[in-house]
């Protein structure tokens, strides 16, 4: 018989024997287990061939009758022994005890190799057995043949699966994408291992399970295909703890994405019905968003205001819908027992702030303990962050309101220019900045236009702006010339550096001294910062001229009546704080209706960096609101739409100022000699003047002014003097003279004969000063026009 066509029996021989135990026919492989041929073979008596005692052969013949099973060593026919497992089968047709006519078939194979197929025999059978793993045999038509029990728990799967297909248990692109697997395994015969894909059942399209695939092709001892074995095995609790795991780290980054309230709501329910839910909803109190604490109302409840959705329209409530909760956050679903929705009330420091509602379709795996667990980590965490938005928001609203209060009115109009501010605060996590602006009436219908950016943000930049405001207007008293009030501004901050350095010093000190005796340190705080950018300019009506001097500052842009556009030449000196350098004065001829723009690095550093294109696009815009001659207001909203065009990184502060012109009628200028007798003379025009501007009830107050004046100038400071008149908002007297002294305001004795004199000018008047000038010095006064 020719073994060859039946592989399976490859190494096992066959012997036919009679029932004298001769043998009458063997197999080619026995021939060549024995190394006998066929015709050596037939006839022979079987128990020659045994190597082993006689006893072997009468057990054999003992046991034939009803077959029999052992191991025997026979001897080859080329003198070696072999050890055989031996299985004797009586063949059917003999009558018992009919020895005659009896046969057996001897079967018989090397004992290595049937203990080799005990083993293989032995894996094969506890492969299938497995239940931590799915294991199933396809054809070459990926038609399952066999499986193991560990299949048949998946919904949907039934208890018998031969002859199915997976697109009869799985759905559509599932299936097709796992057959794509086992397919390229049949094809190249290259082994798969672990790819992993989501298998959804056809009964139960939830959310289905995560497998993990291994296959290997299987094939005859020809090499021919004949099928193909996958193992599965399930990664489901795996990759849903991985999932949870990223789920709580995306929240959490969510949570704390920005200081926004509204924000940090919309992320996280963005980022929770991103899979996780097929709808979410952020719903808060309405205090969190002005930065106060939510307080129940008198029955113990809470209004919440839904600010965060994410999902279907359907599926999610309109945002800014409110409702009542109770003041514990526990809150009553439509079904209690709904476990596709659950409700995660938001605790921060024992202050309940709202709640998370997140559901998921009910087709869709219901929510386990492991999901209420991540969801009641996630609302720590982001109730934790959206605490700190809320006292951020608190803190950014003080620091705000306390920059409003210390900056001036947004709209103003003097004698010398009318104007307009704009003022936004940074947007980052720092707070407020340090921006501010000034607009200071001086003597003689001038005013100061001032701008500045102090270093940092927050309360402390905005404390130190109101130190430098105050600071500014205190020098600007003075009457100083815009260079040297700067060279006393940067005295000052270098004064404040020097202070602030002590303090630090100081604390450091402290904690250190705490930390030595184990006590708990404090909290450490921002350090206070001085220093940063001023713009100082004085603008002239009369003369209409602009002197401007810069610590560090971006110089001012200017539009003029005739649509062009340009920067003041100011050479811009060291920032504030540095010392030890000077600053340079540019003086301007500006005439009646230019626009002066003063503004901080805010507004013309765009999203990309490019100053240089910030500042074109600001002469750009200015050109067409002055050649428009549009409102100061609109035009400031104009100028900073846009700009920069992505989130403020730094305050944004813009000052326009419309130029205005004292007319030359309205200024009356002469000299006075320098005698007694010329302060009648003084009186006398002053009289006239004021007769002709319709201000005739000022005359007699004008000339007590302008006598006690001119007569100090000429008795104490010698050399000529001059006298002029301004009507502008005010009348303005001014007596100048060539000494450099100041005069000084004293309450005169009753046995004095003189030191009256300036105490009167003060009480007649509503304001008066001296500032010094080239040649000398000017004394002023200011005096309310009737009916003003």
């Amino acid at each position: 018989m020719d073994d060859s066509r039946f592989p399976f029996l490859d190494g096992v021989a066959g012997v036919l024997v009679d029932g004298g135990g001769r043998i009458l026919d063997c197999t080619a492989t026995a021939e060549r287990l024995l190394a006998l041929p066929v015709a050596a073979l037939r006839g022979r008596p079987a128990r020659e061939l045994l190597a082993g005692p006689a006893a072997g052969d009468r057990e054999i013949e003992a046991g034939a009758a009803a077959g029999w099973s052992g191991r025997a060593v026979v001897r080859t026919g080329d003198g070696r022994t072999a050890e055989l497992a031996v299985r004797v089968l009586p063949l059917r047709g003999a009558q018992p005890g009919d020895r005659a006519r009896a046969r057996y078939l001897v079967v018989a194979a090397p004992v290595e190799v049937t203990d080799r197929w005990q083993q293989d025999q032995a894996f094969t059978r506890e492969l299938f057995l497995q239940d931590r793993f799915g294991l199933a045999v396809f054809d070459t038509d990926l038609k399952v043949l066999r499986t193991n029990a560990h299949l048949l728990p998946y919904s949907g799967i039934p208890t018998d699966l031969r002859g199915a297909t997976l697109h009869d248990l799985l759905q559509p692109e599932d299936a097709a994408s796992v057959e794509a697997h086992l397919r390229e395994v049949l094809e190249t015969g290259r082994p798969l291992v672990l790819a992993e894909e989501l298998a959804h059942t056809v009964v139960d399209p939830r959310s289905g399970r995560l497998l993990a695939i291994s296959a290997f092709r299987l094939q005859d001892a020809d090499g021919r295909a004949i099928g193909v074995t996958a193992l599965f095995s399930d990664l489901t609790e795996q990759y849903l703890a991985r999932r949870r795991l990223a789920l709580l780290h995306e929240a959490t980054a969510a949570a704390g994405h920005s200081l926004s309230v509204g924000e940090t709501a919309q992320h996280l329910a963005a980022v929770l019905a991103d899979g996780f839910a097929d709808a979410a909803v952020v719903e808060l109190a309405a205090a969190v968003f002005t930065g106060g604490e939510p307080l129940p109302d008198a029955e113990g409840r809470l209004l919440l205001r839904r600010i965060g959705v994410a999902g279907p329209p359907e599926a999610v409530p309109a945002a800014g819908d409110t409702v009542l909760v109770g003041a514990g956050g526990d809150t009553e679903p439509e079904d209690p027992a709904d476990a596709w929705s659950i409700l995660v009330p938001l605790v921060a420091r024992g202050v309940l702030l709202g709640r998370i509602a997140v559901r998921r379709n009910r087709w869709k795996n219901a929510y386990e303990e492991e999901d209420q667990a991540l969801m009641r980590e996630i609302a720590a965490r982001a109730a934790l962050a959206l605490d700190n938005a809320r006292r951020y928001t608190r803190e950014h609203r003080a620091a705000i309101g306390l920059q409003r209060s210390l900056l001036p009115p947004a709209v103003s109009s003097v004698a010398a220019v009318s104007t307009a501010s704009v003022y936004l605060p940074t947007d980052t996590a720092g707070g407020v900045g340090g921006d501010w602006f000034d607009v200071i009436p001086l003597s003689s219908a001038r005013v100061a236009l001032v701008v500045g950016d102090v270093t940092g943000h927050g309360l402390h930049a905005s404390a130190t702006m109101g130190r430098l405001r105050t600071a500014v207007r205190t020098l600007a008293d003075l009457e100083l010339e815009p260079d040297e009030l700067l060279v006393h501004l940067d005295d000052l901050v270098a004064q404040l550096l020097v202070e602030s350095a002590l303090v630090a010093d100081i604390d450091e000190e402290a904690q250190f001294s705490l930390g030595e005796t184990g006590a708990e340190l404090p909290q450490g705080s921002e350090p206070v910062t001085f220093g940063g950018t001023c713009l100082y300019a004085v603008y002239d009506p009369v003369d209409q001229l602009c002197t401007v001097a810069s610590a560090g500052h971006p110089p001012p842009a200017v539009a003029h009546a005739d649509g062009t556009a340009g920067f003041l030449p100011v050479v811009p000196g060291p920032p504030l704080g540095v010392g030890g350098l000077p600053f340079e004065s540019a003086r301007v001829e500006l005439r009646a209706g230019s626009v002066l723009a003063l503004y901080t690095d805010g507004l013309i550093e765009r999203g990309d960096g490019d100053i240089d294109a910030g500042m074109a696009e600001l002469l750009r815009r200015l050109a067409v609101v002055a050649r428009e001659q549009r409102p100061l207001r609109e035009a400031g909203q104009q100028l900073v739409a846009g700009l920069p065009p992505t989130r403020l990184h730094d305050d944004v502060t813009l000052l326009l100022a419309r130029t205005k012109a004292v007319p030359p009628d309205d200024t009356a200028v002469w000299s006075v000699e320098p005698e007694p007798a010329a302060v009648s003379r003084v009186r006398e025009r002053a009289t006239a003047t004021l007769t002709a501007w319709g201000l005739g009830e000022l005359v007699f107050t004008t000339e007590l002014v302008l006598s006690e004046l001119v007569t100090n100038a000429i008795r104490y400071a010698g050399g000529p003097v001059t006298v002029r008149l301004i009507r502008a908002d005010t009348l303005t007297c001014e007596v100048s003279d060539g000494s450099a002294t100041q005069p000084r305001m004293r309450r005169a004795r009753l046995t004095d004969e003189g030191g009256r004199g300036l105490y009167l000018v003060a009480q007649l008047t509503s304001r008066w000063g001296s500032r010094y000038t080239p040649a000398g010095k000017t004394i002023w006064t200011e005096q309310e026009l009737p009916g003003g």
